[in-house]
């Protein structure tokens, strides 16, 4: 069973680490639906209290930014918090208006088939004291994206037509995006399958935040939270110096130079490989390099010989021509 409404307050300043006297609503219990907390999780003062806003004052939020950034998983871990029962929809290409409002189902009663309209995660998540996330927002269908716009609205109804039912939004229920893009469609290459989101839609967004690249100490220390085996001095050099390829890559692509970047993720999935493997090129070819195009893998090995002094190259890659 849901808790229709939050029952208490809680301090940002205490949950959050954030230097401010806002309190925020939040449920006292926790259900299934609540995601877990992760305590080594490094909150962004910015996108935290963009978050926050709308789970308090029930704004429309999204947040943009490179992949890997941890979009998505930022408004969990706010939502973790608050005991806020969360759900996210990725909206890749596979996702139809179908899946979104429901549809019938042949289902058995009293011994007899007979049809019945199962609603779909939209409809069930209006009624509820939920956050809604959509992930991957400016990768939906189009005609998908326009059965989200008509619940953009803050008091938005729902019209069911398969069902002659208009649905009110429950007073707890929140909606948030994720996007790479700001609407505008994919710039750089790097985000193919991107639409161009329509303004009309844009404008209904209340809060629009950008979650960029953590600073480089902060992204070491949430390779070390997770990767305890690096907990030496050694390991924390090799963190340091995996951060400091990850931040060439993103300059080589800010620069044009590499259409490929390493996101935090990546460096952690690095870092996985690495207690694997126990080898850190090879780790490092697994991980990134073998993902980039073959005529900008010897730019990126420059990358790591600047900071680990050794090539990650061989003779033979370095002779090899792509195919093509």
């Amino acid at each position: 069973m849901f808790a229709e409404q939050p029952d208490l307050k809680i301090s940002v300043k205490q949950t959050f680490n954030i230097d401010t006297d806002i309190e925020v609503p939040a449920f006292s219990d926790k259900n299934d639906y609540v995601p877990e907390i992760d305590n080594n999780y490094i909150f962004d003062k910015e996108t935290t209290l963009a978050i926050l806003a709308g789970f308090s004052n029930n704004k429309r939020v999204m947040v943009q930014g490179y992949h890997g950034t941890g979009k998505s998983t930022h408004i969990e871990q706010v939502a973790a918090r608050l005991n806020w029962p969360c759900v996210r929809v990725n909206l890749d290409s596979h996702v139809s208006r179908i899946d979104l409002i429901g549809k019938d189902a042949i289902v058995i009663k009293d011994g007899k088939q007979i049809t019945e309209f199962k609603e779909g995660i939209l409809p069930w998540s209006l009624q509820n004291p939920v956050a809604l996330v959509f992930d991957e927002y400016d990768a939906g269908r189009p005609d998908v994206m326009f059965v989200i716009q008509r619940v953009l609205e803050t008091e938005g109804k729902f019209t069911l037509l398969d069902k002659n039912k208009v649905i009110k939004p429950n007073n707890s229920f929140r909606l948030f995006a994720t996007a790479n893009t700001i609407g505008l469609g994919d710039t750089s290459g790097l985000y193919h399958g991107t639409q161009q989101i329509n303004q009309g839609q844009m404008d209904r967004w209340n809060i629009v935040t950008t979650l960029n690249y953590l600073d480089p100490k902060k992204e070491e220390a949430i390779i070390l939270a997770k990767c305890e085996f690096l907990n030496s001095n050694d390991g924390k050099q090799i963190i340091k110096n995996m951060v400091q390829v990850a931040n060439l890559t993103r300059n080589g692509f800010a620069n044009g130079d590499i259409s490929t970047v390493m996101s935090p993720r990546t460096v952690l999935t690095w870092a996985d490989n690495y207690k694997i493997f126990s080898d850190l090129k090879h780790s490092f070819k697994v991980s990134f390099l073998n993902k980039c195009d073959e005529l900008e893998r010897p730019i990126i090995s420059e990358y790591y010989q600047r900071c680990f002094g050794e090539d990650v190259l061989s003779t033979e890659d370095k002779n090899s021509k792509p195919n093509g």
